[in-house]
């Protein structure tokens, strides 16, 4: 149970070598959001993981190898987190560009082909925003997480207050 069959090195680099060509691998499978994956996304997920356990693994199945695996993966995604937090290359390359699929009314139909987005779901984006038509949107944007953000042709400026604070002595 406590007894590791590989040595703990092995584990470690097995697990950042997975953690490395997943975070490529869903960088490279686009910008949807978790809570917008598809049937056929969601299967895909599950069999990878399930793929990749015995690589991550290899012959160890004890409890010790357990621990240093998910301690390993938490460290990794911890500099990763810290990495895109300071570095704006880094987020970049890891998070990519916001891409814009409307622009004056009209479908960027280019975009929206290379991020795999489909009129029916630009179209459900803009009835969540409260949008009929196309053509009520000045610009409607694929954010990094997923999200579309849209600007209606007639926006109002909305202004807050500006606030100062001052400190008397």
């Amino acid at each position: 149970m406590w007894q590791l069959a590989v040595p703990a090195l092995q584990l470690v680099v097995r697990s950042i070598v997975i953690y490395v060509i997943l975070l490529v691998g869903l960088r490279l499978f686009g910008k949807r959001e978790v809570g917008q994956f598809t049937l056929f996304d969601l299967v895909l997920v599950l069999l990878v993981a399930n793929a990749v356990q015995p690589a991550i693994t290899g012959p160890d199945t004890s409890l010790t190898g357990g621990l240093i695996i998910t301690m390993s993966l938490f460290m990794v995604n911890f500099v990763v987190v810290k990495l895109r937090g300071v570095s704006p290359w880094f987020r970049r390359i890891t998070e990519g560009q916001p891409t814009i699929v409307i622009r004056d009314g009209q479908f960027i139909r280019s975009a929206m082909r290379r991020e795999d987005l489909s009129e029916d779901e630009c179209m459900m984006a803009l009835r969540e925003h409260g949008f009929a038509k196309v053509e009520e949107v000045s610009l409607a944007v694929l954010e990094t997480d997923g999200t579309i953000s849209v600007v209606p042709r007639q926006a109002e400026m909305q202004r807050g207050k500006r606030r100062v604070r001052t400190r008397r002595i």
